[in-house]
């Protein structure tokens, strides 16, 4: 009889759980994420709308991928997961989508700075759009990261 070696679920690193997660890539990519995120729709939050459906976008986005991300942060910090390999995939998945929902944002958060650059009457505007728009890019940029570092992990 052949034997049989190791079984491809027992090879698999464990997933953190509490303190763990802060230590452990890409896990440690969420709070950043979920920092950069409130950023983006505080300094949204704070201009003058001038557009609405563009910046309402944003505003979605970044909010609600900040509420996910957090409820994700506090699964793993409080181990719901159960070391469960769907995690995984359902943390590559959302991270993923998220990643492309994030880059449509920050495009459209980088017009509608680019459109606030001619409003003479509040240069603050600008100033709050293009810091918005770093970090919608820096945002997108985290959840690249952390998609593939997990696809690939």
């Amino acid at each position: 009889m052949a034997s049989v070696g190791p079984s491809a679920a027992s090879t698999q690193p464990d997933l953190p759980s509490g303190p763990a997660v802060f230590k452990t890539i890409p896990y440690a990519f969420i709070l950043p994420e979920i920092l950069c995120g409130t950023w983006v729709w505080i300094l949204v939050a704070a201009t003058s709308v001038s557009l609405p459906l563009v910046q309402g976008w944003v505003m979605y986005v970044s909010l609600t991928s900040c509420l996910i991300s957090l409820l994700l942060l506090l699964s793993y910090l409080l181990g719901f997961h159960r070391n469960s390999e769907n995690w995984k995939v359902l943390d590559s998945l959302y991270h993923g989508t998220t990643a492309i929902l994030y880059m449509s944002a920050a495009v459209l958060q980088a017009n509608a700075a680019i459109n606030s650059e001619f409003d003479i009457n509040t240069p603050l505007n600008y100033q709050l759009n293009c810091a918005a728009s770093f970090f919608a890019f820096l945002t997108t940029f985290l959840y690249i990261l952390h998609a593939f570092s997990i696809y690939y992990q």
